[in-house]
């Protein structure tokens, strides 16, 4: 397998490394990301002029990319920045409304926000599991039921609702304002919200969209592996020059045995979860889609965790501290686990489809 990125990859990557880099130090980020609207509006219509989300669809949907490596070059960069824009809702919506024909260049541009509602209350990760009603009226439909963690939904002016019209669940289009909408940050910065539906107007997108539903998941779980690396790299970074530079006892701490020998298993961890995120990228499209996804987000939830709480344990204190970066990298890691299915999730649907002979 050929591992390099591609020319045009590459110059993507570093546009968006270098504009993260410029604009979205940790001290912006973490006065816009804890706040509400929990994302910062001015540097979202400039992350959208940039063109990254155009990454996210493929030529013949008006963008120019749309593959797995595409999506892992793009939500990388942002992991290194901890960036909590909405990018990871555009690009399940995208997904969404590219199956459905749909046309993309208003989320493209930046100038219309979607968030994608799927979870339940009773119902977290399983689509199967979905309760929300959706009900013919007039020339239209009808919805209820209730959303719950809609990442980006505090900020989202279009949501694109998974509900149920007798056994049959499909995506139906529904204008914030027609839904009650209650927003709130996420511990670890960035917004979601709480989607009370009650007899509320929606346009149906997708009749029948369980495959649309679970390819949007598995863009998404990939989104999300990507980001962890990014985090984990600068993670892993930050925990390196400090014990290069933190003495005790007359001498750096980086030079104690026991804590080099730490820091070679969180580079190796790394260093796995970057292989299975790489694996996963190339089959997206194929049949081993969601299968290696999954297995990818299981390895990534238990990879991240571990990163964590090293860069916690061997920073000590001061990682604990709300201005010192390594807290804020250490919660988002841990949060990517519990995103779009946890490693327990992810592990059975591993075993579900294995094949006993």
């Amino acid at each position: 397998m050929h591992f390099e990125l591609t020319d045009d990859r590459r110059m993507l990557a570093d546009t968006l490394n270098r504009f993260l880099t410029d604009t979205y130090g940790i001290e912006h980020r973490n006065k816009v990301a804890y706040e509400a609207p929990f994302h910062d509006p001015a540097k979202w219509a400039e992350l959208a002029e940039l063109g990254p989300l155009f990454a996210l669809v493929p030529e013949e949907q008006g963008g120019f990319g749309g593959a797995g490596f595409d999506i892992a070059t793009v939500f990388e960069p942002l992991g290194r920045a901890l960036c909590p824009e909405p990018v990871l809702p555009a690009l399940m919506a995208a997904r969404l409304l590219a199956a459905a024909g749909e046309d993309l260049e208003p989320l493209l541009s930046g100038a219309t926000r979607y968030a994608v509602a799927l979870g339940e209350t009773d119902a977290p990760y399983a689509l199967e599991d979905i309760a929300t009603e959706a009900a013919p009226a007039g020339e239209g439909w009808e919805l209820t039921g209730r959303k719950s963690v809609v990442y980006g939904g505090n900020a989202a002016g279009k949501f694109l609702v998974a509900a149920r019209a007798g056994d049959v669940i499909g995506v139906y289009e529904v204008d914030a304002e027609d839904a009650a909408v209650t927003g709130y940050g996420m511990i670890d910065g960035g917004g979601a919200a709480e989607v009370f539906l009650e007899k509320t107007k929606a346009r149906q997108v997708l009749a029948d969209a369980g495959a649309a539903l679970q390819d949007a998941l598995d863009f998404g779980a990939l989104a999300l592996c990507a980001e962890a690396v990014g985090a984990m790299d600068v993670t892993y970074d930050m925990t390196l020059d400090y014990l290069k530079t933190r003495k005790q006892f007359g001498r750096a701490i980086g030079s104690f045995q026991a804590l080099q020998h730490r820091m070679v298993e969180m580079k190796t961890e790394i260093e796995q979860a970057r292989s299975i995120t790489i694996l996963a990228a190339s089959r997206m499209g194929t049949e081993e889609q969601s299968r290696t996804v999954s297995m990818a987000k299981n390895l990534i939830g238990r990879a991240a965790k571990l990163v964590a709480e090293e860069a916690i344990q061997m920073h000590g204190g001061i990682a604990m501290t709300w201005e010192y970066p390594a807290s804020h990298y250490a919660k988002r890691l841990v949060m990517i686990d519990h995103q779009l299915g946890d490693t327990d999730h992810h592990l059975e649907k591993v075993m579900a489809g294995l094949q006993v002979a």
